[in-house]
């Protein structure tokens, strides 16, 4: 249960999860204090929801520790022990530990991006579209990947690559990693496998709507800060939008769907003519001259962040594209 040095913020982020039953917590460091430890607690109330208290754990001049001064203990083992108990004065009895998230996966193939069809499984198909499937499978049976699979026929195997050229140039961890490739037909694009899907499924699902707002919020900041590396590095999205944010567990966000990110010079990228775009989050400018900037991708951003608050509402309701 003791979780050492992680903030209040991430605390919060591992307590929330939808698994999470009233009293789980953990352990932390106190950020405001050194020294001292904090107890963190997943409470649940008709006015809040869900949502987690922290109590400072105080040092007593002899070595022991309390949270309140009426009931010193020697040890925290002691202090965690007796809470467990009872509450005593706490919002809840001490119940569950904490769930501790899985360490991620940086990459599957040591040195190199190609890996063999063989090492491969489909086991789950997660969604599919006019240009081919997405699976949830396992690379050597050991690992949970998330395969993308080409059609043959609806596209180049060199457009649909594109997206993996992408990838591979971009790593941050807001951003869906690539993993892997087989560029033999039929072509598998393998990333990593985001156990909750979509953002826009998951604020609609009976879990997603029963979230607050300070956690609308973190969601939001973290897909902020993965847009912000895209930036850095110089590449416009072109198509963010709840259905192409992923969720882990923990309330873990990252951006996905890089088929149409390219990389811009001059500040601008300007699309083909004929190109197509969601609409309803494309930037005037972008959908009516094909001129993608940064700007434009804060532009979807924006509506993102509207189909989050509004737990997966469609943009401009009751309005058509051309409208």
């Amino acid at each position: 249960w003791y979780f050492s040095k992680i903030s209040r913020r991430l605390s919060e982020r591992l307590l929330l999860d939808v698994r999470n039953k009233r009293g789980t917590f953990l352990v932390r460091d106190s950020e405001s204090t050194k020294g001292a430890y904090c107890l963190s607690l997943l409470d649940h109330d008709s006015t809040r929801g869900l949502n987690v208290k922290h109590y400072k754990i105080r040092n007593l001049d002899n070595g022991g520790f309390y949270i309140t001064s009426r009931t010193p203990f020697d040890t925290l083992q002691q202090l965690v022990a007796h809470y467990r108990r009872q509450a005593d004065g706490l919002c809840h009895v001490l119940t569950d530990i904490c769930p501790i998230p899985d360490p991620q996966t940086k990459g599957l193939a040591k040195d190199a991006w190609e890996i063999s069809r063989d090492s491969l499984e489909l086991n789950v198909k997660l969604g599919q579209g006019y240009f081919g499937e997405v699976w949830m499978g396992m690379w050597n049976g050991t690992t949970p990947v998330a395969i993308k699979t080409l059609k043959p026929g609806t596209m180049s195997p060199e457009a649909f690559l594109q997206e993996a050229q992408v990838m591979k140039k971009l790593r941050h961890e807001k951003l869906v990693m690539l993993y892997a490739v087989v560029s033999e037909e039929p072509i598998y694009i393998v990333t990593e496998y985001m156990s909750q899907g979509s953002l826009l499924d998951f604020v609609k699902a009976p879990h997603g709507k029963i979230l607050r707002l300070p956690q609308l919020v973190d969601m939001a900041s973290q897909i902020a800060s993965g847009m912000a590396y895209v930036e850095k590095m110089n590449f416009v999205h072109r198509d963010l939008r709840a259905a192409n944010v992923l969720v882990g567990d923990n309330l873990m966000c990252k951006v996905a769907d890089f088929g149409l990110a390219r990389l811009i010079e001059d500040n601008e990228y300007t699309a083909r003519q004929g190109a197509k775009f969601p609409i309803k989050w494309t930037a005037p400018e972008a959908a009516l001259f094909g001129c993608f900037t940064i700007k434009s991708d804060v532009w979807s951003f924006g509506v993102l962040l509207t189909e989050v608050v509004t737990k997966g509402r469609v943009p401009y309701p009751g309005m058509v594209n051309r409208e």
